[in-house]
């Protein structure tokens, strides 16, 4: 089960991490759409492999956290001390390596990100100005789109640089900066939508082929104008203006959701050390109140992973495949019935499996170890032990 999850997530992670990086790709003229020509490029994609291991990771991060807090119910109930003081002492273990690889990927990740969504990493970190390197890291603060600034900023200088860059000489571009190239972006991609449309009416022209070869690598951010204008090589100032503000994610949503992540990633890396120092010092059975901790913080793992889905995903707006293909050029054919219809089958489908994996696991925690019918543990049926 476990080879086929990872197996599983390989997949999805690639096509993910292909999405934010499109490398092994280009547009073909002939057939006049986006078309692989490196499977190596797409299956050796640094992206995705930083996002496979991160998400890995924070999988058996959440195994771990969750052993160790029914490891902490049943020593709270002086119940199969043993068996609770096994299992605790292998999930803290495991779950401090797998916290610990966690944070250094997710660092990795955001270096990765720096390089291939410079204006992902901006939003996430309200980066409004290009200031001198090394550029400071905002830890709190109330980021406000519309004046492009953040209110009552807490920052700690050099780290975003360091984080960023890996380096102290290397600048953040600033959203305002990264702004004025979408611009530059924008009409170079009117300009190859334009000799998209000449050839595909016939003029297949030497001019036209040469024109697009130019500008081509721009047309995904000309694509950004399809909801303001039917001819994407006419559009207007108007039109362009707005095209560029949509160029950028909301601010606000990633900001907090990146430290909602960061934030409770720390406080399990507390909660895991506290517990492994405790349980190495033979003092775990006197500490209630951690082991009350580690018990009421099973779902933090859980709602770190979604947070830090939630800035994958949010963050790479407005793009389907970054710099390539927008979300507005790329809105199913579906009608709006039928997507709904899809929708609310797979929330009831998963929420009836969360129903019954919620209810089958406090069962399974409940009898304990007795259900294993080994003979060996408080709570057993006789007759099933001597059969054992």
């Amino acid at each position: 089960v476990a080879l086929g999850s990872n197996l599983s997530a390989l997949w999805i992670l690639i096509g993910n991490g292909w999405m934010q990086n499109p490398v092994g790709a280009e547009f073909n003229l002939v057939t006049q759409r986006m078309e692989l020509v490196d499977i190596a490029a797409v299956l050796l994609n640094p992206v995705a492999q930083v996002k496979f291991v991160h998400t890995v990771a924070a999988g058996y991060v959440a195994a771990s956290l969750f052993v160790m807090g029914v490891s902490s119910w049943y020593l709270l109930r002086r119940m199969e001390v043993r068996f609770a003081l096994r299992s605790f002492a292998i999930s803290s273990g495991f779950g401090l390596a797998a916290i610990l690889s966690v944070i250094v990927l997710g660092d990795e990740s955001g270096y990765r990100t720096g390089e291939v969504q410079k204006v992902k990493l901006a939003a996430i970190e309200a980066e409004w100005e290009t200031e001198p390197a090394p550029a400071s890291f905002t830890l709190f603060g109330f980021p406000d789109q519309g004046a492009e600034t953040t209110h009552a900023a807490v920052k700690i200088p050099y780290l975003m640089g360091i984080i960023a860059t890996r380096s102290l000489d290397e600048a953040v571009t600033g959203i305002k900066e990264l702004k004025v190239q979408h611009e530059v972006r924008i009409r170079s991609g009117m300009v190859a939508a334009g000799a998209l449309e000449q050839i595909r009416a016939g003029n297949d022209s030497a001019e036209n082929r040469a024109l697009f070869d130019r500008h081509g690598q721009d047309l995904g951010y000309g694509l950004l104008l399809t909801p303001y204008a039917s001819d994407i090589a006419k559009a207007g100032e108007a039109e362009i203006a707005k095209a560029v503000e949509d160029s950028v994610p909301q601010v606000a949503p990633l900001f907090w959701g990146f430290r909602i992540m960061v934030g409770l990633g720390m406080l399990m890396l507390g909660l895991f050390v506290a517990g492994f120092v405790q349980l190495c010092r033979n003092r775990l059975l006197g500490s209630p109140r951690l082991l009350k901790a580690l018990l009421w913080s099973i779902p933090l793992p859980w709602i770190a992973i979604e947070a830090g889905w939630f800035v994958a995903e949010f963050g790479r707006q407005p793009w389907t495949i970054s710099d390539v293909l927008p979300v507005s050029a790329s809105v199913s054919l579906l009608q709006p019935g039928q997507l709904w219809f899809s929708l609310i089958a797979i929330c009831l489908i998963y929420s009836c499996l969360l129903v019954v994996e919620l209810f089958l696991l406090r069962h399974v925690i409940r009898q304990g170890p007795a259900i294993l019918h080994t003979g060996r543990y408080r709570g057993e049926q006789p007759e099933l032990a001597r059969i054992a």
